[in-house]
């Protein structure tokens, strides 16, 4: 730390209790000035010398006796003695923490060149610009004294200065670094010199670009939003090392930042603190980490912050959504809701990725029509599958909240519906646990939450789980191990078949997504829940055509698709169609479950045999029907 020292004479300056001061002199004192309640015993001649506002009190004074009275001068007591024991030509100490409120005072008390050469204005005013303002550290701790000073260190330009340095010194070129800086955080070995020697001689110790972060953070967030609003303005400082900085402030100013929590305290200062982060974040995409925004919205929320706020944030991570993690989502509701986690910003953030990408897409479409011979290929459907698989995880989490609405739980998975994906395991896997954990919901909940996932996008592994799982509806059981088969058939003759042939998918009872009715099972029978013995049925359907697929296709000439769609095709019917659908038939009929619509199913299937012509998947749904 810089200090400069004035004055030759040994301080006589004492104390008689905590307010009253005097020059222990065989003199007597002649002029008594209260500042603030301490009064100060002392002599008119070496004060008037140098103080051109005491020489206007002292004649405005009518008798000598008189107390003068001041109250309003910047720095009080401490800094008022500093003037007077510089007029006695006494030793007095300047450094960074009292030499601006030294100098306000010796500005209030006009202790200017006009009065005496070498007066304390103009040495203060030296000492400043040749060593403080040059110090890193001084420059930081006399910003942080200012603000005790206002509005006397704003007139006097004090502040602009500092936080002209402190910028200038920030925006230098790291080779130019020569001053000590506070740096705790993890280093490369090359910046904290424990590099490898180099030919037998250590390499030059390298500053990280980011060294003036931890040292700004020790600044009030009045003060460190006027430093960093005036590094900006230079303009030659990375938005990533602005949001750096941000980051590192927020986790040391905001009590439980890091834990996604904000610990008791002064509410309003934190929320002060808060929207005041968030109105410093760069404006360049990708310059602040997605993370570290949701928890700052987190915190946001909790702190309940300004609307506009907390909608600037969700706007700027809506467009970083696929850099996000499912823990980075899962935000604590208020105390005033019954769900465990905030639904509704998620949903929201959602929202505005989707019409952001909309937006995306409509203005490259644009584009394209001044450009000829361009296909439009968008680059955001990396981030679509991003999203939707963080979108799935997060319901996978959410869905284990026995509060969770299902409307809440299907209106966000239909936000990115659209999105394509090759597998809908992650979906699967959340409709599951939802199911798991809300036993109790009715049988269209669970068709509507089914309808969700296309059974054609689960893999093998997620499709031998399905047809196991006793809380799906029968429909949804017999569709996956339809169209595991279907797939198993078809695999080694065309791997990129997306559509299903005409013969095979006349098979399915209700359509590919269960849209539509069985001839023969009613809509109830398709949404009832297998019971132990149908899972029991189909478990060894799928592995029975597992093992006869493989050995079909390993058959199949390359040329021969319409072949395998025969053998499918067969294999379904013969086996799926007529061995599970006659087991749940005999099952329901020694249960008296038969309705009137079963029977007259029945009695179709004689007249079936004999007319070709009706429905095959009425005639199959019958075909070994007693």
């Amino acid at each position: 730390m810089k200090f400069m020292k004035l004055g030759s004479k040994p301080d006589s300056f004492q104390a008689d209790e905590d307010n009253i001061r005097y020059v222990a002199t065989e003199l007597a004192t002649d002029i008594v000035i209260n500042i603030g309640g301490v009064k100060f015993y002392l002599h008119k001649f070496p004060l008037l010398s140098k103080s051109e506002h005491l020489q206007k009190l002292v004649a405005s004074t009518s008798d000598d006796g008189d107390e003068i009275l001041i109250q309003e001068i910047p720095g009080g007591p401490a800094a008022f003695e500093i003037c007077a024991k510089f007029c006695y030509g006494m030793t007095v100490t300047l450094n960074a923490y009292n030499v601006v409120a030294a100098r306000c005072a010796a500005e209030y008390l006009e202790m200017y060149e006009s009065v005496e050469k070498g007066n304390l204005v103009y040495k203060i005013d030296i000492f400043l610009n040749s060593s403080i303002f040059r110090s890193w550290k001084d420059s930081i701790i006399i910003l942080q004294t200012t603000k005790s000073l206002l509005p006397w260190a704003e007139e006097l330009k004090l502040v602009s200065h500092c936080l002209d340095s402190i910028a200038t010194k920030v925006c230098m070129d790291t080779t130019k670094v020569e001053w000590t800086y506070t740096y705790n955080r993890k280093k490369l070995p090359s910046e904290n010199g424990k590099d490898p020697l180099w030919n037998g001689v250590r390499r030059p110790q390298v500053v990280p670009k980011d060294w003036w972060v931890e040292d700004l953070c020790e600044l009030q967030i009045d003060l460190y939003k006027r430093v960093i609003t005036t590094i900006k303005t230079k303009g030659r400082v990375s938005s990533d090392l602005i949001g750096e900085a941000l980051i590192a402030y927020a986790l040391r100013r905001l009590p439980g930042f890091s834990k996604g929590i904000v610990q008791s305290g002064d509410i309003t200062k934190y929320r002060s603190l808060a929207e005041t982060i968030v109105r410093l974040l760069p404006t360049e995409k990708g310059s602040v980490p997605c993370g570290f925004m949701l928890r700052l919205l987190r915190a946001a929320i909790l702190l309940e912050c300004e609307e506009t706020e907390r909608n600037e944030l969700m706007r700027r991570i809506s467009q970083q959504l696929d850099e996000v993690t499912v823990a980075d989502l899962l935000i604590q509701s208020s105390t005033r809701e019954t769900t465990m986690y905030n639904v509704d910003i998620v949903q929201g953030l959602v929202e505005m990725f989707v019409a952001h990408e909309q937006n995306a897409k409509n203005a490259l479409l644009v584009d394209s029509d001044f450009q000829e011979n361009r296909s439009p290929r968008f680059a955001s459907d990396a981030s679509k599958v991003l999203v939707a698989k963080l979108v799935e995880g997060y319901l996978a989490e959410i869905a284990r909240d026995p509060n969770l609405s299902l409307s809440k739980f299907v209106n966000l998975a239909n936000t990115v519906s659209s999105f394509g994906r090759a597998s809908h395991d992650g979906l699967y896997r959340a409709i599951d646990m939802y199911l798991k954990e809300h036993p109790g919901i009715s049988k269209s909940e669970r068709k509507t939450i089914c309808r969700l996932m296309d059974c054609r996008k689960l893999s093998a592994d997620a499709c031998m789980h399905a047809v196991q799982n006793e809380r799906l509806p029968l429909r949804v059981v017999v569709q996956v191990l339809f169209f595991e088969q279907i797939r198993q058939a078809t695999l080694s003759v065309d791997n990129s078949t997306q559509e299903l042939p005409g013969s095979i998918r006349a098979l399915l009872p209700g359509g590919s997504h269960g849209s539509s009715r069985s001839t023969t099972n009613t809509e109830e029978d398709w949404d009832a829940v297998p019971t132990a013995e149908d899972v029991k049925a189909l478990k060894g359907e799928l592995a029975t055509l597992r093992l006869g697929g493989s050995g079909s296709d390993r058959n199949l000439n390359d040329g021969a698709k319409n072949d395998a769609e025969k053998v499918a095709a067969g294999k379904l019917k013969g086996l799926v169609m007529s061995k599970i659908f006659s087991k749940l038939w005999s099952n329901k009929e020694r249960n008296g479950e038969i309705s009137s619509s079963d029977t007259s199913g029945s009695a179709t299937a004689e007249e079936t045999k004999s007319t070709p012509s009706r429905s095959r998947r009425h005639s199959v749904s019958l075909s070994e029907h007693p």
